[in-house]
């Protein structure tokens, strides 16, 4: 299975957002993709206002998902990216959505908000409370996570127990010391946690690393983007999973009862 992720710096403009993340859609379907992931807060942008993306929520019926899924009826493949929702009066849901032909097929309220590195994510956003059901593209199945899920190993791995073979990683993971150290050894862990595939995909610019990546089961980064605007492709094998989890059995060979998620 053809796997990519597209990473952009966001403008303040929702339509020039929108755009770009039509034409990386058009760029991997043509290279025949079966699995798209795309950054974290796609709406609006602003290096001098952190909040901006909320202050720009949309709805799933607002402009921007619907020229996303007006593209996506044109194929098959499966875009995940996240956008923030309207929730109460200036608050917002940063919720993960899942696109085919046309269709929101998934969605997934942040769990973890980024309270960390004198940022304060919940200040303007509310956290979610469940754990996403699996999807499945071409026969795998996948676990939706999004940016400072990262850091938890909880929710990959209940992920992968539930028979995730895949991870997808929208982020804007943001630029400071070790940050990008954190980034490279937090993606090859929750590889080897769960013995899954990852792909995730960085908003790039000035305040955010880029960096899009597709991990193996073992850890080794596949596919690699630096700090532009970049989409990049790995193929990606359940056989190769299969042979991976017989040689290291994590899942199997665990002696603790299974992390509960809200």
């Amino acid at each position: 299975m053809r796997v990519a992720a597209g990473q952009f710096a966001v403008t303040p403009d929702w339509p020039t957002n929108a755009q770009t993340c039509v034409s990386l859609m058009q760029q991997a379907a043509g290279a025949q993709t079966a699995l798209l992931v795309l950054p974290e807060a796609l709406l609006a942008r602003d290096d001098n206002d952190p909040y901006m993306s909320v202050k720009s929520a949309q709805a799933f019926d607002g402009g921007f998902l619907r020229r996303l899924l007006d593209e996506s009826r044109h194929n098959s493949m499966t875009t995940v990216l996240t956008i923030h929702v309207p929730t109460t009066e200036g608050r917002a849901a940063n919720t993960l959505v899942a696109l085919r032909s046309g269709e929101i097929i998934a969605e997934y309220q942040k769990l973890h908000l980024y309270d960390a590195f004198n940022i304060q994510e919940s200040k303007r956003v509310d956290a979610g409370n469940t754990l996403p059901a699996l999807i499945e593209v071409d026969g795998m199945k996948i676990g939706l996570m999004t940016c400072y899920d990262l850091r938890f190993p909880e929710i990959a791995l209940a992920h992968a127990l539930q028979g995730a073979e895949v991870l997808v990683l929208p982020t804007a993971w943001v630029r400071g010391p070790l940050k990008e150290h954190h980034w490279a050894t937090l993606l090859a862990a929750r590889a080897l946690d769960t013995t899954c595939y990852i792909v995730a995909a960085g908003e790039c610019g000035n305040k955010n690393i880029g960096q899009s990546r597709v991990v193996d089961p073992l850890g080794v980064t596949l596919a690699g983007a630096g700090y532009a605007q970049q989409l990049i492709f790995a193929d990606i094998s359940l056989e190769v999973l299969q042979q991976v989890r017989a040689q290291l059995p994590v899942l199997k060979n665990r002696r603790f009862a299974p992390p509960q998620i809200m």
